[in-house]
């Protein structure tokens, strides 16, 4: 049996689908496109189940709708477990309507049952599963109360089979009964309905007999077919409300008291910066550079015995190099900040499963408006803290075409984590006691980048007026820990995994880039080698933001466009130290890096921060622009911008230094 999860955003069904499957999971990307799939195995069986995006319909207004319905349509489901919040009712039941027109079963659960009974929502089961003609579960998928009853039912098969109960009245229900007429099933009745609403991507099924069929139905009404349609389900969900729910009087929820606070209009955006000024304080302050070198120095153990050991194997000096001062160098390098970022991915996951990053989104979309874009944006910009990749992706949930480019544009200047080592080198050393304030100035100077490169565009090259947000606002609720810890652990092990290739793969190329020469001689002076060669050619493009010609800061900061974690990976190499001399002190101390000043070391930060991103968030921009020509045009707007504002800091910060 192959079973579909459906249900509206922050219904639970990613808590639900997690307690039906357990560790059986799987996590791709659905076929032609980057959404994340999810599969996995009902515990004790072998009936699949599908995790589809979370939608509120089944009209295919964006990708997730799409996907939902080609599914649910093509994919060979056999249930159809519909997950319904108990405390919206009345929202949820849109899309039950639809599910019921289909020619599966469905089998609706009710989740957050117990926080309806305390708000004082009283749900009368059999009423509702009369009106519905389905079967109908209570649970509470955060109290794990009702799964086992869930699962049996799923198991036994004992669950109502759909007949399509009536929602329309009696003139679009002729309709609906002579369009089937010329239809083949499965899903006929769906088929038609989406005709009747003008649904696109049903027209292969329009014939002469149907349009003739619809033109006379239109005239009957004179008004929009779909809005109509859309009327009639929500004149029988009132109906089903009034009959199956009853709502006592009750106190004023949590979600109302701290709602006051955080969605005030004094307080809300003062209360963001101090939040986030706070996660990165923690993650890239004097904690987490503790956390640094409490991790190199287990590396600097693991450097000295590899050493060691190649050595008393009898090894050739060049591979003890290549394995110590190359691999180890740069990939140790980046792996020193792996608990600083597993820490800022925990925030910002707790952040997500409370439900302030919801209305974060709802707040800003004033602000986004004045600079042409609105809060669908800020889903992209919270996810490129992780990665850009995703983050560039994920704008394909904003439809309108002007604002979702000006977002992919944009998306690249969020401090992704792969930019955070470099932060933290360079705050940690240069600024010492206050590297949690200067980690968090390069926050909310994206921020006044984005915004500032949106007004821009907005005027130039992207005019137009911003698309409406509409967006749901969930109850808040205690963290998921479980959900947290898988998503940090899936984050955490994509980082390592990229450590362990891409940059394995470049320290390599640097190591032997900078241990031999034009010639092929081995041992050589690091100036006298191709690496240098090749800083030396480019690294007048960095002079007026660091004050010195130096080829080692630049070719660390143009492998940045291979991946940003490569930066500090080259430096480590460069400086000529093994694992256990990565810190922070022993590469500024070295003489390749040694230049370096607290405004110098700033302005190499904000290049590195806001120009273009890696490969592979450079090819995910090339593939949501459209074209290679926009793609460009983006780099080099990324790439000028950032080198600008460098050359800008560096000589206001060389001006304070002077003046100190």
């Amino acid at each position: 049996m192959r079973i579909a999860l459906v249900g509206n955003h922050n219904a639970g069904k990613t808590t639900l689908f997690n307690h039906l499957t357990g560790s059986s999971q799987k996590i791709g990307n659905w076929p032609g496109v980057t959404l994340e799939k999810k599969t996995g195995i009902l515990r004790s069986t072998d009936h699949e189940v599908v995790d589809l995006p979370g939608i509120y319909s089944l009209s295919p207004y964006g990708i997730e709708e799409k996907i939902s319905q080609t599914f649910l349509l093509e994919g060979g489901v056999d249930l159809v477990i519909n997950i319904i919040d108990s405390t919206a009712l009345e929202r949820s039941l849109y899309l039950t309507t639809q599910l019921l027109e289909l020619d599966l079963p469905v089998l609706i659960v009710l989740n957050m049952s117990d926080i309806a009974v305390s708000r004082g929502i009283d749900i009368d089961l059999a009423t509702l599963e009369q009106k519905l003609d389905t079967t109908i579960i209570a649970i509470s998928a955060l109290k794990k109360t009702g799964i086992y009853d869930l699962i049996q039912a799923i198991k036994t098969g004992q669950f109502r089979k759909n007949r399509h109960e009536r929602f329309y009245d009696h003139v679009i229900e002729k309709a609906l009964k002579d369009i089937e007429k010329h239809l083949e099933p499965p899903h006929a009745r769906h088929i038609a309905i989406g005709l009747i609403e003008g649904n696109p991507h049903v027209d292969v099924y329009r014939q002469p007999m149907i349009d003739a069929i619809i033109e006379g139905l239109s005239a009957s009404y004179q008004r929009d077919m779909e809005q109509i349609i859309a009327d009639e389900r929500y004149r029988t969900i009132e109906m089903i409300r009034d009959q199956a729910i009853t709502v006592r009087h009750q106190k004023q929820s949590w979600t109302d008291t701290l709602d006051k606070i955080f969605l005030n209009r004094f307080l809300a955006i003062p209360l963001f910066f101090i939040i986030m000024f706070g996660i990165y304080y923690l993650a890239a302050g004097p904690f987490g550079a503790w956390t640094v070198d409490l991790v190199e120095g287990w590396m600097e153990i693991l450097s000295e015995s590899v050493e060691t050991g190649l050595s008393g194997l009898g090894a050739s000096d060049w591979s003890v190099s290549l394995v110590v001062n190359g691999m180890l160098a740069g990939v140790g390098a980046i792996l020193a900040f792996l608990p600083q970022l597993i820490m800022l991915f925990v925030m910002i996951a707790l952040l997500e499963t409370t439900g302030y990053m919801s209305r974060i989104a709802f707040v800003l979309d004033k602000v986004f408006q004045r600079v042409g874009l609105s809060g669908k944006s800020l889903i992209p910009f919270i996810i490129g803290s992780g990665c850009s990749v995703p983050a560039i992706l994920a704008s394909r949930a904003i439809h309108d075409e002007r604002e979702k480019k000006m977002t992919v544009m944009l998306t690249p200047f969020v401090p992704c984590s792969a930019k955070l080592p470099i932060i933290v080198l360079f705050a940690g050393y240069f600024f010492t006691n206050r590297s949690g304030l200067a980690a968090a100035s390069l926050y909310f100077m994206a921020i006044f980048v984005i915004f500032f490169s949106a007004l821009l565009l907005n005027k130039i090259f992207f005019k137009g007026n911003s698309s409406r947000y509409i967006s749901e606002l969930p109850q808040y609720k205690m963290p998921n820990m479980s959900y947290v810890l898988r998503d940090v652990y899936g984050k955490a092990m994509a980082f390592i995994k990229h450590a362990g290739s891409i940059i394995l793969m470049a320290s390599v190329v640097v190591w032997f880039l900078i241990s031999f020469s034009w010639r092929l001689q081995y041992g050589i002076d690091p100036d006298q080698s191709m690496l240098a060669g090749i800083g030396h050619v480019m690294a007048w493009l960095f002079y007026p933001m660091l004050g010195t010609w130096n080829w080692g800061a630049t070719v660390s900061a143009l492998q940045g466009l291979v991946a940003k974690e490569q930066v500090v990976a080259s430096m480590a190499i460069i400086a000529g130290f093994s694992e256990e001399t990565t810190e922070g002190m022993l590469i500024f101390g070295s003489s390749a890096f040694a230049f370096f000043t607290p405004a110098s070391a700033y302005a190499f930060m904000v290049f590195n921060l806001f120009s273009a991103p890696c490969f592979g968030a450079i090819g995910a921009m090339r593939q949501e622009l459209g074209s290679s020509r926009r793609m460009l045009l983006a780099v080099l707007y990324q790439t000028g911008l950032a080198w600008l504002l460098a050359v800008i800091v560096f000589n206001i910060g060389r001006l304070i230094e002077v003046m100190i």
